[in-house]
This record gives C-alpha cells, structure tokens and sequence, in this order.
C-alpha cells in the first residue's frame, strides 16, 4: 500500500481512529490534510507525529455545508488535487427514549444527523466532484458495529451509521463510472478517547468479552483497513462493508 504523491483528507483526524489513519497514511508517502472542530491542541499534536511534511491541519464544523464545501476547496487549492477522503468525524451522545425529554431527542438526532450523516454526505459530494474532473479517487467512510447491532441508548448514533452504509453503497455504484471507489469499514468498540471511560467503568469486562478475543480494537487496526479499501489494489471491493469488531457481531 503506497500512497506517495497522494493527498489524503481525513476528517475528525485529531484523535482516535482518524489520528491512527493520519499516521499510517503519512508513514506511507501521503500528503495528509486533517479537520478538528474544536481541539486545534491535539491537532498539532498529531501533525507532530505525521512522517514527511507538507500535512495540513484545517479547523472545520462538518455539521455546516459551507464549511464543508470551504475545506474541500482549501485541500484542493493546496495541493492541487485530493485523492482519498476518509470520512471519520462523528459524535456519540446519549438519549434513551426512556429517559430524555421529548426536547432533548430532538436535539439529538438534529445534532448527530448533521455531523455523523449529512456532513459526511456533503463532504462526499464536494470531494466527488473534484475528483470527477481529476480523473478519480477513494472515498473510505468509518461506521460502526451500531448500525447492525442496536445502540439502544444512543438511537441516532446507530441509524446515522446506517444511513452511512447505505449512502457508501450506494454511491458505490454511482461514481465507479468516474473510477471513483467507495468503501466503508464498521469498528465495533476502539480504544479511542471517546470509550476509555466506558472500558474502564464496571462495563469495560463485559465489552471487552463481546469479542471471542478478550479485547476491543486498536486504532491502528481500523487505520490499517481503512489504508487497505483506499489502496489501488482494493478497487473491485467498491461498495463493500469491511467489519472490523472481533468476532464480536458476527451478520450474514
């Protein structure tokens, strides 16, 4: 998996899994452009770790189409193209129907549909279109055991991810024509910042034991499929949801 010359935008790049994908596409020759939101501290702690130079790091709320549009452009006019979009920024937040107000799961849904779905949308039409005219590219979405299993407490989060599914599947097959390729990889739990509480509560075991393994991923594990659907040789898996989750939630 070679990646020198290419230029790669990986969305919520600061922590976790896009961290973990930011650096092992920079350890393989690319050019990586990061977003954060909100935490430019450990944004430039990532670029630190990044091999090479010329990696970018981009402050942007996906949740906002202008944004959006303004960072896909600011990629391209750096670097003069975009090869691989990594579509990873997302948010987790609680809201059993059992327990929040009616006030409280509207704002849930409107708030992770927004950053987990329809900023990822919009980051693949800006992203798709440029890369129609340069002649191709990969796009590489993260979504999650959720949208298979159930997140009974977070509802938003797994049909987000489900809708994220279906929206790669389907633009799968509507940009292979322009030798653009779309893939998606489903994690299940990650030793990222946003579950180190949770494996470290009374629950950690039990999650850990979900998995015939004993263990939850590494975010080099997810970054090393990610890398692997945005390779040139991975171009007939198109449409593909690779799960990357242990054994853990096993669906045929």
């Amino acid at each position: 998996m070679d990646f020198t010359g290419k230029t790669v935008l990986i969305t919520g790049g600061s922590r976790g899994i896009g961290r973990a994908a930011a650096i092992a596409f920079s350890e393989k020759g690319a050019r990586v452009t990061i977003s954060f939101r909100n935490n430019k501290k450990a944004a430039l702690e990532t670029m630190e770790m990044l091999e090479g130079s010329g990696h970018l790091p981009i402050q942007a709320d996906i949740s906002r189409p202008a944004v959006v549009q303004q960072m896909v452009d600011t990629v391209v006019r750096e670097f003069g193209r975009l090869d691989i979009l990594v579509n990873n920024a997302g948010i987790f937040e609680a809201h059993p129907i059992d327990e929040c107000s009616y006030e409280e799961w509207q704002e849930s849904w409107k708030r992770t549909l927004e950053v987990n779905l329809i900023g990822a949308a919009n980051a693949c039409y800006c992203v798709a279109r440029h890369m129609i005219r340069q002649g191709g590219g990969r796009i590489v979405n993260v979504s999650s055991r959720g949208a298979f299993r159930g997140e009974p407490g977070q509802p938003a989060y797994g049909a987000s991810k489900a809708g994220m599914n279906a929206m790669g599947q389907s633009l799968a097959q509507a940009l292979a024509p322009y030798n653009i390729f779309v893939g998606t990889v489903a994690p299940g739990f990650v030793e990222t910042d946003m579950a180190v509480e949770l494996l470290k509560s009374e629950a950690g075991e039990a999650i850990r034991q979900q998995s015939p393994t004993g263990r939850v991923a590494k975010p080099e594990e997810v970054a090393y499929c990610i890398l692997f659907l945005a390779s040139e040789q991975a171009a007939f898996t198109t449409g593909c949801i690779l799960d990357v989750n242990g054994a853990s939630y096993l669906r045929t």
